[in-house]
C-alpha cells in the first residue's frame, strides 16, 4: 500500500482548528483519475534558535518537550516542528523561540533553555552545550 504523506501549513491547521462549533473538521481528498504527477515535496528547512539542534539531529521533528513548576503548579508539553517552532498545548499559534513558548505557559520572564525538557531530563541548553562541544 502506497505512503500518503499530507504537509498542511500551520495557519491552515489553525483555521481548521477554530472550525465548526460543533468540532467536526471536513476534509475532501479526491484520488479519482487525472493529473498523476508528483510534484518533489519541499521539506521545511529549520529557522530559528532551534534550527542548529534539528540539524545535528539532537532534535527530531514531534519531540515532546515538558516544563513542569511544582511549585505554581504549573505543567505543559511543547511539540517540536520540522520548520524548528514550537507548539504548545492549548495554544495555535508556533512559537520561534523556547522562551517565548515559556512564556506562554507560566505568564512571566522565562528562560525556555532551562526550563523545558526532553523525557530523560536533559534541557533545551544541555542540548546546545552538546553541540557546542561537537564542534570543539
Amino acid at each position: 500500500m502506497p505512503t500518503v504523506v499530507i504537509h498542511l501549513p500551520n495557519d491552515l491547521l489553525a483555521r481548521l482548528a477554530e472550525a465548526g462549533a460543533d468540532g467536526t473538521i471536513e476534509l475532501t481528498l479526491d484520488v479519482g483519475p487525472g493529473d498523476t504527477t508528483v510534484a518533489p515535496i519541499e521539506t521545511p528547512k529549520p529557522t530559528g534558535p532551534l534550527a542548529p539542534l534539528l540539524r545535528a539531529g539532537l532534535l527530531t521533528p514531534g519531540t515532546r518537550l515538558h516544563l513542569h513548576q511544582p511549585r505554581a503548579n504549573r505543567s505543559a508539553t511543547a511539540i517540536v516542528h520540522m520548520d524548528g517552532t514550537l507548539t504548545v498545548e492549548g495554544n495555535l499559534t508556533p512559537f520561534r523561540s523556547p522562551s517565548k513558548a515559556a512564556f506562554a505557559v507560566t505568564q512571566s520572564q522565562a528562560n525556555g533553555w532551562i526550563t523545558w525538557r526532553l523525557a530523560d531530563g536533559r534541557t533545551l541548553d544541555d542540548l546546545r552545550n552538546e553541540l557546542e562541544q561537537g564542534e570543539a
